[in-house]
């Protein structure tokens, strides 16, 4: 089966190199020349130009930042459309909106082509160690036909529904992590202030019911030791609260207690850059803490 991954960045330069170590024919393909030169090194071949990398792939893993580059690689005139071939696999790892997915599925249908929405956790460590969870979106005979595939790169799958429903699930998930980040920091900085160490009171919450993956992944890998280097950024972690905004909107509900989240982390916005690593919201609830 050969695989082409378009878009080289964190995420998709370690789902490329997992898929090439467990030796499937890969190509990549970046706007970047050095993204192109890097992945070279991880036995993928790079390539520049789109017309080319398409027609030689059986699947095509997209790995792009946001709805629009979605839409915009698959469908623009000299996009993945253009150059595709029936029985072609898109495989969008983005986490997008699921009217984008509808939308670019229903085109690229017409020429034979398959899609399914899966989008991804697990950080640029886990893309590189093949340890990703996926939440997926599809048919179940286009998901079943690309399995090996997800496998190769994740360990866990999670077929949620049609295409679409990939993407709802992952944006569900991320503003709960957005939410956790700040109650978590809230509750270890009212214990800290309290005389308990974060990290004994983390200990005590990860043995109990109010433990989260924030508590018990990122606060101690992240935060505690203010590394600051998940590989995913404010930037991304706003977006991401911004597609669940919008779809609240879009269905008229009101997100009491998320929304105030979600406000919070566009808030913050005057104190950390959208370059700065996601966990470091936990400055905005206290600086000297964290």
């Amino acid at each position: 089966m050969k695989i082409g991954v378009i878009g080289l960045g964190n995420m998709g330069s370690g789902m490329a190199a997992t898929l090439a170590k467990k030796e499937f024919t890969v190509f990549g393909y970046d706007l970047s020349a050095q993204a192109l030169q890097a992945i070279s090194e991880h036995g993928v071949t790079p390539i520049s130009q789109l017309s080319d990398l398409i027609p030689q792939c059986d699947v095509v893993i997209l790995s792009l930042p946001k709805a629009e580059h979605v839409q915009k690689v698959c469908l623009d005139e000299q996009g993945l459309l253009a150059h595709a071939h029936s029985g072609l696999i898109v495989i969008d790892t983005t986490t997008s909106e699921a009217q984008t997915s509808r939308d670019v599925a229903a085109q690229l249908a017409i020429k034979g082509v398959e899609f399914i929405d899966a989008p991804v956790s697990g950080g640029p460590a886990g893309a590189a160690s093949g340890t990703m969870s996926m939440v997926i979106g599809g048919s179940e005979t286009t998901y079943t036909k690309v399995l090996p595939v997800l496998q190769a790169m994740s360990t866990t799958q999670v077929h949620i529904g049609d295409v679409g429903a990939g993407n709802i699930a992952k944006i569900a998930n991320n503003l709960l992590c957005a939410a956790h980040l700040i109650t978590t920091s809230e509750v270890v900085n009212l214990a800290a202030k309290a005389g308990v160490s974060p990290e004994k009171v983390l200990a005590g919450i990860n043995a109990g019911s109010g433990r989260s993956g924030v508590s018990q992944v990122n606060f101690p890998k992240w935060i505690l030791n203010q590394s600051y280097d998940s590989g995913f950024t404010m930037g991304l972690m706003r977006k991401d609260v911004g597609l669940a905004q919008k779809l609240a909107e879009q269905y008229n509900l009101s997100l009491n207690l998320t929304g105030k989240a979600i406000e919070m982390w566009q808030a913050s916005d005057s104190e950390l850059t959208d370059s700065q690593d996601f966990n470091e919201i936990a400055k905005f609830i206290d600086n000297d803490l964290y």
